[in-house]
């Protein structure tokens, strides 16, 4: 099962100018009014350059998860990520999705807004998985050719989030955990994203 709502409602609406009230007529199904005004065509004109931090990575990337154990162990799974402006242009949100299991019904999804913060110069990020309970809480913008990204999980270790490899229709994402201050740092996740064309349908199982 896929986010087929996100696909065809959360950057359908072409005809909203960045950063104005909608306007348009409600749709059909009154359960999609919230997604319909909760997207934008397009950054708000404020953002200005910071905009081009997110902007290239709007739309669907069928992805490769890695998750790696403290004993060494890899496993993989496959997923889409959805990214798309909100909030009248003003942040961007991503919705990260894994497949179900052999076996199992449900998918995994979490979500992260991001918005820039004009008076400390960074992008905050907060990501929300209400299955697991995690809400985290992340800051950083580009670094070289790269996106850092930095905060704590709930236990107090230091969280170094990237994009790495950044090209037009491929990247990779890594999240690293550090417990002892950033001396060293241990790999947790690496994610090897390719965008969607629009020709190509999803990665299956």
């Amino acid at each position: 099962m896929t986010v087929a709502w996100a696909a065809s409602t959360i950057w359908s609406l072409t005809d909203r100018s960045f950063g104005a009230p909608t306007g348009t007529q409600p749709p059909a199904d009154p359960r999609k009014q919230m997604i319909a005004v909760l997207s934008a065509s397009g950054p708000h004109a404020s953002l200005g350059q910071q905009a081009r931090v997110w902007d290239r990575f709007v739309g669907t990337w069928d992805c490769d998860f890695g998750f790696y154990g403290e004993d060494g162990s890899v496993r993989r799974s496959p997923g889409e990520l959805e990214f798309g402006w909100v909030l009248d242009g003003r942040a961007i949100q991503d919705l990260w999705i894994t497949y179900p299991k052999p076996g199992e019904k449900e998918r995994g999804i979490g979500t992260s807004i991001r918005f820039f913060d004009d008076r400390a110069r960074t992008w905050r990020v907060l990501f929300v998985n209400p299955k697991y309970g995690a809400v985290l809480s992340v800051q950083g913008g580009v670094e070289g050719d790269r996106i850092v990204l930095r905060g704590q999980d709930t236990e107090g270790g230091q969280l170094r989030w990237s994009f790495n490899d950044i090209k037009d229709d491929s990247f990779t994402w890594r999240g690293e955990k550090s417990r002892d201050e950033g001396k060293t740092w241990r790999l947790e996740e690496e994610h090897h994203m390719r965008r969607r064309s629009a020709g190509r349908a999803k990665v299956e199982e």
